[in-house]
């Protein structure tokens, strides 16, 4: 059994869960097998999730990844932002550049490069101003999180980029914390915090992140790990090493991004320097194979997320994705969403996508959600009970097949 409990019936019969839809119920029954359909746009769907069925993946196997119960560990708080949010948030703010109506979303959250990315992510941070806002997202992130059969998630959190913005920082400790322990009341989704440096906004950031990581007046209940986001290009991870010691000091692990838009040096001083315990993307990885070997023989996770990826341009195309050459070498991969609906796509997708690049079946999807697991900040039972989840889910999923 899950540490996770059910807290509502199973969705109609050969119907996905409306995406985003506050009526919508959340089950944690094992997904019905659909009956044939032509692909399109579900029911529910909103404009940037309407391309999520893979036709190169069976059917099949979506509705198995649908009911199969995972865990998220790359995954930020903003970036989770889904369309219906972002809108309401934007309507609250209207000064703001962000487009209120879902269906322009879809047009600006096209990225040219990275660099536009960060611009645009930039613009919906602004749209988070006060601790209603902070709520608010924080609640339907994991709302959201519930219907992808998420039980764990360790969410990325910026206090930076809200505190600086004039919110006061234990009003924002309270509405994450509020958020979190009602949420997990009202869906079973448990979350836990990364708070991490927003690497373009330099030391400063550095600074006043791990005083609030550190602070025991300040620190919330749920945070595990310390991390550093943002652009790699001209932010060199070895100036983050005092800000990194301090964290691990006060028992936090060290999650910081690496190797997504530069080369292996860069996982290889996340880890020599911040001693990372796992790597957020680590793209470039495989362009090194003594650190590939490094990254396997110490069970190094790697946080994975593909669609997002190719949405920031750090890899050319999915077939591409040095994702094949990570399992070959052994590594430990985890599979991610990033920041789902700016690119379009959400953690169910993701497990598709990886199912296609690996060539996967049932057994090897729960394997890969297992990984995730293994690889989380979560006590040793809590762990057994949703692998144990995993694998009774997955046997009467073959069993009536």
């Amino acid at each position: 059994m899950s540490n996770v409990r059910s807290c509502y019936g199973p969705s109609p019969s050969g119907s996905g869960p409306a995406y985003d839809d506050p009526e919508s119920p959340i089950s944690r029954s094992p997904a019905s097998r659909p009956a044939s359909r032509a692909p399109g746009r579900r029911s529910g769907e909103e404009p940037l999730t309407e391309h999520l069925v893979d036709p190169d993946v069976p059917r099949d196997l979506h509705a198995f990844i649908a009911g199969l119960p995972k865990a998220e560990l790359h995954v930020h708080h903003v970036g989770s932002a889904s369309p219906r949010i972002v809108s309401e948030l934007a309507a609250r703010h209207p000064d703001s550049t962000v487009p209120t109506d879902p269906e322009a979303l879809v047009d600006y959250f096209t990225f040219t490069d990275f660099a536009h990315f960060i611009k645009v992510y930039l613009s919906v941070v602004d749209l988070i101003r006060t601790p209603e806002d902070v709520r608010l997202l924080t609640y339907e992130v994991a709302r959201d999180m519930a219907r992808q059969q998420v039980r764990y998630a360790e969410l990325t959190i910026t206090p930076y980029s809200s505190t600086r913005r004039g919110i006061d920082e234990r009003a924002f400790m309270d509405a994450i914390e509020d958020a979190r322990k009602t949420a997990e009341a009202d869906f079973g989704t448990v979350l836990r915090w990364c708070f991490d440096i927003p690497g373009e906004a330099g030391l400063e950031s550095a600074e006043e992140t791990a005083r609030l990581a550190t602070d025991d007046r300040l620190r919330p209940e749920g945070l595990v790990s310390f991390g550093l986001g943002g652009p790699e290009i001209g932010v060199a991870r070895p100036q983050f090493k005092p800000y990194f010691d301090r964290a691990i000091a006060a028992g936090l692990h060290s999650v910081p991004h690496a190797g997504e838009t530069t080369g292996p040096q860069t996982v290889w001083d996340a880890l020599t320097h911040l001693r990372a315990e796992r790597i957020g993307h680590g793209t470039s990885s495989a362009q090194d194979p003594k650190l590939l070997a490094h990254l396997a023989e110490r069970r190094i996770p790697l946080e994975v997320c593909p669609t997002s990826n190719i949405a920031t341009r750090a890899v050319r195309t999915l077939d591409e994705h040095p994702i094949k050459e990570f399992t070959r070498a052994g590594v430990l991969v985890t599979i991610n969403s990033d920041d789902p609906p700016m690119f379009g796509t959400d953690l169910n997708n993701e497990y598709a996508v990886a199912a296609r690049l690996l060539g996967l079946d049932e057994r090897g999807l729960a394997d890969l959600a297992k990984n995730a697991v293994e690889a989380a900040f979560l006590d040793e039972p809590g762990k057994a009970r949703i692998r144990n989840e995993i694998d009774t889910y997955t046997s009467a999923w073959l069993a009536a097949s």
